[in-house]
């Protein structure tokens, strides 16, 4: 089991006791792993042993190493006082998981800007123009997942006005060996905005129960006013016509189908 507690990732800690590298005063100066947990379990993988890592964080950690040399890393966050049944009921096969992480985690401290540079620039799954170690969205189970059939419920002339809603349509297999839960999700990008814009946003998802060997027919429903950015300059949220693409997706990083349509 690796990663922080409370003690070191808070706010305003003006403790001494709690003075680590990597830490100032509930600040994170750095996200990688405590260097002692660094080499405490590059020494336990170096006995060739069956290993899982367990993390336990209230944010992103950098791993590149352990997610290049152990075979399985399980997010726990501070999981509380149950959170001990829960860990073993995952690693056990108990418990199939389909958790999602909220955040984008990245590969070292050196990806992100200054701590002090309050910009969105190269920030979240957004923004973020290098290649994340997990992306936003990302998650793993003991099965897995097909999607087939995408289309919009304007499939002919896929045209809508910012008041409409759009349906999202496609068929989900489980194309494991268990039982399983899915996360679908749904982001947006606008392909020809006058406005600066991030180049994907989350706009819609669901979460699915699937049998082996089963399949399901989902429907999603996106209302075009989720498509709005801030328009600095009329100070008021707006829908900005033209042409965008939706993208049906496991993880922000994992798109299985892109549909085209147009705000009129």
């Amino acid at each position: 089991m690796s990663g922080i507690d409370g003690k070191l990732e808070c706010e305003e800690n003006k403790r001494k006791t709690y003075a680590y590298e990597g830490f100032d005063t509930g600040d994170r100066t750095s996200i990688e792993l405590p260097a002692p947990q660094e080499t405490l379990i590059r020494q336990l993988h170096a006995l060739g042993k069956p290993m899982v890592l367990v993390n336990c964080s209230g944010a992103a950690m950098a791993m590149p190493w352990e997610a290049q040399n152990i075979p399985a890393i399980v997010q726990a966050w501070y999981p509380g006082q149950d959170g001990g049944t829960a860990v073993a009921n995952v690693l056990f096969g108990k418990v199939n998981p389909a958790g999602r992480l909220p955040v984008t985690f990245y590969a070292s401290t050196a990806d992100l800007p200054a701590f002090t540079d309050y910009s969105m620039a190269n920030r979240t799954y957004k923004y973020f123009t290098g290649k994340p170690l997990y992306a936003f969205g990302h998650g793993l189970s003991y099965t897995t997942f097909a999607y087939e059939n995408a289309a919009l419920n304007k499939t002919a002339a896929p045209v809508f006005a910012p008041t409409d809603t759009l349906k999202l349509t496609f068929t989900l297999r489980n194309t494991g060996a268990r039982d399983g839960d899915e996360v679908p999700q749904v982001y947006f990008r606008h392909l020809d905005s006058a406005q600066p814009q991030a180049k994907l946003a989350l706009c819609g998802f669901t979460r699915v129960a699937v049998e082996k060997g089963g399949q399901k027919q989902i429907t999603i429903e996106i209302p075009a006013s989720r498509l709005r950015y801030y328009d600095t300059a009329a100070k008021r949220y707006t829908v900005e016509p033209g042409n965008y693409e939706l993208l049906l997706a496991a993880a922000s990083d994992d798109i299985r189908a892109t549909l085209p349509f147009n705000i009129k």
